[in-house]
């Protein structure tokens, strides 16, 4: 049900309000593209600087211009667990198809307590729960162990965005849960790797400014053309480490700047790309071949 490519929509700004006409602009692109489907307020969209209002209201548009066409998988992670489900609630409200709740950061929560938090969510909504393995990010990491334990107790949690960068432990997830739980992608420079373990698709941060291309990597997997697939995979590989010269989604939005969809307005505490990484981003850009403004 959640296979294939998957767009962490940035949150575009203009003068310090969120910009929904760049939004609508963002959004057509991806679906024209081929997209498997888009998910608006994850970290790539600047989730922790949003008001609750503003992160409601922008789901609730991103469903609308959607009108069904792809997928809408809602952020609606918190490190309390409370407001989680809160988050949650107002998701299912909005008419998306999933939400995808990040691990609880800054607290560490056990074991336990990651099982526990996710419980809670789960019975709290009819929507199919993603989980997301950021130990980056959050300071913690849900084993697989673990996540075998949250699949015996709850039957709507269906898939995980991986982004521990441990293979090994993604391994270890598919030997376990099966095919109960699909493997996503959490890294776009692990996308064929992940597939080649049993992953099914990415949540990727690069599809905002190549859709098509990420997406084509999976379809060349999935049609058994390997070497197809391997071909575009390593094309794609500079740009994959150029959307991380800095924290996400700082080069992703000055690349989407340079693309002419939106402006690199950032909230603090992120800033502007500094001056010689955006020369290396603008480099990579045009040796792959985008046009930029």
């Amino acid at each position: 049900m959640f296979e294939g490519a998957f767009t962490a929509l940035v949150t575009p700004f203009k003068n310090g309000k969120i910009d929904y006409d760049a939004l609508e602009k963002h959004i057509e692109f991806q679906i024209a593209q081929g997209i498997d489907g888009v998910l608006p307020m994850g970290t790539t969209g600047e989730s922790p600087t949003v008001s609750f209002e503003e992160h409601e209201e922008f789901i609730r548009r991103v469903v609308k211009i959607v009108n069904g066409r792809v997928k809408v998988l809602a952020g609606t992670g918190a490190n309390s667990t409370s407001e989680a489900v809160w988050l949650t609630k107002c998701a299912e409200d909005a008419g998306v198809d999933a939400a995808l709740s990040v691990n609880p950061y800054y607290n560490k929560p056990t074991q336990k307590g990651l099982i526990a938090h996710y419980e809670q969510i789960a019975k709290s909504t009819k929507l199919p729960i993603i989980l997301y393995n950021i130990p980056g990010r959050t300071g913690v990491n849900f084993l697989p162990e673990s996540i075998k334990e949250l699949l015996n107790r709850v039957d709507n949690v269906v898939a995980m965005k991986e982004a521990s960068g441990d293979i090994n432990q993604m391994m270890r997830l598919v030997e376990l849960c099966g095919d109960k739980l699909t493997l996503l992608s959490g890294d776009d420079n692990l996308l064929l790797p992940l597939l080649s373990i049993g992953g099914k698709g990415v949540i990727s941060v690069l599809s905002n400014i190549l859709p098509a291309d990420v997406r084509k990597v999976i379809t060349l997997f999935n049609e058994n053309k390997l070497d197809e697939a391997k071909a575009l995979f390593y094309k794609l590989l500079p740009l994959c480490r150029a959307m991380f010269l800095e924290t996400n989604p700082i080069p992703v939005k000055t690349a989407m700047a340079m693309m002419g969809f939106c402006n690199d307005e950032l909230r603090l505490p992120l800033t502007p790309l500094g001056e010689e990484n955006r020369k290396v981003l603008r480099k990579t850009l045009e040796e792959y071949g985008i046009n930029l403004k």
